[in-house]
């Protein structure tokens, strides 16, 4: 019995949310080219190589690969078989160029997950993988010739980039990933799974010497795929490790966030110490005007007492008519400078009597959080990109975390998350914005066919608007929990966006 658990233990150890690792994420659009000959009703020349895609229904293989179909497209069938379903497609040449032997096959029927080219420099001695399917693992495994039209996934080798050469006019990689025949118009990736190269020959290892591959060049496929009109993603950005990247940008964001708050502390001590300043400068002034109240009080109790003394003279005198008028007069200035002094000033000013609305705490003097229409720009110190466009995005952000008027985001830590689960598209994306630090950013993962069908399943129906109340919300955060728990523990790229108001928006 202990051992029966012990067992059960070791497996449930293995039993993990599949990996969404770059390699596998390229291996994706990977696929083996079958090129079969017919000669009438009888099949003839059978051949085959590998290739990928550079759009959803492109491929691209050597050119020998499919030489026979490319000279006699009417007697040569090409057969796409995708690393992934249980379909296989026929292909037909787009593009050919024998000279730097490279092919372009279109097909119908699917939509495959396109690679991405980089650009950028590679190191002597830099990791390097091979995709394809060596001829030599056919021939050892295959049953029948079924066999190679049956979805499988490619075969992984693994080597060092051992630098650049001209092969007949052509720059060509040279590197030691083991490759057969059959690996022909396989990719040759960088560790972050985007292409360097197209595999296309390799040396022979005669009296011991050691063999070498070559790969047609990056830069020879994509002034290829230019000639041949074809768009393509391309990337120069450095390849880092997820790991590396995940924990540079936590410490990055955590250092936005934390500036972010000083300058708010700050901007709501600037505009404590202005109100407080005005209030000052109002008490000031109050005190000035209640002086002069003073003064015109005083002013008119002389006067008040000058209009006695003359009513008083007057009398004596016998005016009493002037005297009358003195009188009143008289009474006159003191109700005035009673009423002048009782209506002076008295000191407490208010921040409405100063000018200033909302009280003198930092939070009313905070700078409003974004909301609106933002225009995203990419970020690429804090992003890892291995396949996904880096364009501008552009969001129409609410506070309450409605985004576009249709998604709603759910709070997460200070900022606000929401996952989507594509039917297009064999990616599942962690979409967040952080309001503090307007940092908008998308976490990808990079699935296969199975991992994309168990996250489609989590997903189920998903609510058409943003929710308003609630028991939405939380029938939402268990909906997203659903979703999370089916995803590997590392996503494949992440990608990080600095927002402000688009031009335009108010």
């Amino acid at each position: 019995m202990a051992r029966f658990l012990l067992i059960l233990a070791m497996v449930a150890a293995f039993v993990q949310p599949a990996r969404a690792d770059d390699i596998s994420a390229a291996a994706r659009g990977v696929v083996r080219v079958v090129t079969i000959a017919f000669d009438g009703d009888q099949v003839g020349d059978f051949g085959h190589g590998s290739g990928f895609a550079i759009a959803p229904d492109r491929i691209v293989t050597n050119a020998h690969v499919v030489e026979l179909a490319a000279r006699d497209p009417a007697h040569v069938v090409i057969g796409i078989v995708p690393s992934q379903g249980d379909r296989t497609f026929r292909g037909r040449v787009v593009a050919y160029d024998p000279a730097r032997d490279l092919a372009e096959i279109a097909f119908d029927g699917a939509r495959l997950p396109p690679v991405t080219l980089y650009n950028g420099p590679m190191s002597d001695g830099a990791q390097v993988v091979a995709l394809g399917y060596p001829g030599n693992v056919d021939l050892a495994t295959a049953q029948s010739a079924l066999d190679y039209i049956t979805p499988l996934s490619p075969v992984r080798s693994q080597g060092v980039f051992s630098g650049a050469r001209s092969l007949a006019g052509v720059r060509v990689l040279l590197h030691t990933a083991g490759i057969a025949r059959g690996n022909s118009g396989g990719p040759l990736l960088d560790p972050c799974g985007r292409v360097i190269g197209v595999n296309s020959a390799i040396t022979g290892g005669q009296d011991g010497d050691s063999s070498f591959a070559f790969a047609i060049a990056d830069s020879e496929l994509a002034q290829f795929l230019r000639e041949a009109g074809q768009a393509y993603q391309s990337v120069g950005t450095p390849c880092t490790s997820i790991e590396n990247r995940l924990a540079a940008d936590a410490e990055a964001a955590e250092q936005e966030r934390a500036a972010a708050e000083a300058a708010k502390r700050a901007h709501a001590q600037a505009e404590a110490m202005k109100q407080e300043q005005a209030l000052a400068d109002a008490r000031a002034r109050e005190e000035r005007i209640a002086e002069n109240f003073m003064a015109l009080a005083a002013v008119l109790l002389v006067a008040g007492a000058l209009a006695v003394g003359g009513a008083t003279l007057l009398t004596t005198r016998g005016e009493k008519r002037h005297a009358t008028w003195a009188g009143i007069a008289a009474a006159a200035f003191f109700v005035a400078a009673i009423a002048v002094f009782f209506s002076r000033p008295d000191g407490a000013v208010s921040l409405a009597t100063a000018g200033l609305a909302g009280g003198t705490s930092g939070d009313t003097a905070t700078p409003p959080a974004p909301s609106g229409r933002l225009l995203c720009r990419f970020v690429p110190e804090r992003s890892r990109a291995t396949v996904s466009s880096t364009e501008d995005v552009t969001i129409d952000w609410r506070p309450n975390g409605c985004v576009n008027g249709r998604t709603q985001y759910l709070p997460a830590g200070g900022t606000w998350q929401r996952v989507l689960v594509p039917d297009t598209e064999d990616t599942v994306s962690v979409l967040g914005f952080d309001p503090a630090t307007s940092t908008y950013t998308a976490t990808r993962y990079l699935l296969d066919s199975p991992a994309m069908a168990a996250a489609r399943t989590a997903r189920g129906e998903e609510p058409a608007a943003c929710a308003s109340g609630d028991a939405q919300r939380q029938a939402l955060a268990s909906h997203q929990a659903a979703i999370r728990a089916t995803l590997p523990a590392l996503p494949n790229e992440k990608l990080v966006y600095r927002c402000a108001p688009a031009p335009g928006s108010k």
